[in-house]
């Protein structure tokens, strides 16, 4: 059977999560099933205007984008799935609608479980998410429990795989983002605040909004066993963590 990945990553403190939270983190590979988020973002993009020409040079990766905008409607599709490589996994599909045209944001973070000869019956996955069209920046994904029953997760350790070369972003240059999920039981929804900042330039991209969450089943054939939805999918897998 397969188990979702922040459960392979969170071990038992997966308990600690709200219980919407559980749910929502509970997708796993094979289930006939996707997850569906529709919401709006309070605030979303670049703040700062002298970086954004910056990032318009990237926004063919489908990573970083230079728009900003506040209530900004938004959709994501949560998709679990078994990688190329046999790695379970999880693709984040994110569609945001500036008034100035939609922009796409996806990422796929896969668990990388440690060998049973490792020793340690109780060693937790380390989670690896390839950002963007072409798969090609990753970072290391530490999560974390917190005791009012939030999701945590911070970036480390970047590196960009440009053909056959692997480049580490040393600390100076490198970006971190730090994200937080939770349950608003006021509302009735789920929140979430992402800031990714860069040690020279400071707050790079920021998004903070709500969403309402449902998991939709799969059309027949849409996704035969555990693979991704065709239209899901990069235009490029990287093997390399």
């Amino acid at each position: 059977m397969n188990t979702p990945i922040y459960q392979l990553a969170l071990g038992s403190d997966f308990a600690k999560l709200a219980p919407e939270l559980q749910d929502y983190f509970s997708l796993a590979a094979g289930s006939g099933r996707y997850g569906v988020g529709e919401g709006i973002f309070d605030v979303v993009g670049c703040r700062q205007k002298w970086l954004r020409p910056l990032l318009a040079l990237t926004g063919n990766e489908e990573a970083f984008f230079p728009e900003y905008g506040e209530e900004i409607p938004f959709r994501i599709e949560n998709h679990a799935h078994v990688d190329p490589f046999g790695r379970q996994a999880l693709t984040a599909r994110r569609e945001i609608y500036f008034p100035s045209g939609t922009r796409l944001f996806h990422d796929t973070t896969s668990a990388i479980v440690p060998s049973p000869s490792g020793g340690d019956p109780h060693a937790r996955a380390r989670l690896v998410d390839h950002v963007g069209r072409y798969r090609r920046m990753v970072t290391d994904l530490n999560v974390s429990a917190t005791a009012d029953g939030k999701l945590r997760g911070v970036s480390q350790a970047s590196r960009l795989f440009l053909g056959p070369l692997r480049i580490p972003l040393p600390a100076p240059v490198d970006a971190r983002a730090y994200a937080e999920q939770w349950w608003d039981g006021a509302e009735g929804m789920h929140r979430i605040q992402v800031k990714v900042i860069q040690p020279q330039v400071g707050l790079v991209l920021v998004y903070a909004g709500r969403f309402s969450y449902r998991l939709v089943p799969y059309l027949p054939g849409a996704a035969p066993g555990t693979t991704l939805p065709r239209y899901a999918e990069p235009d490029r897998w990287e093997r390399r963590v």
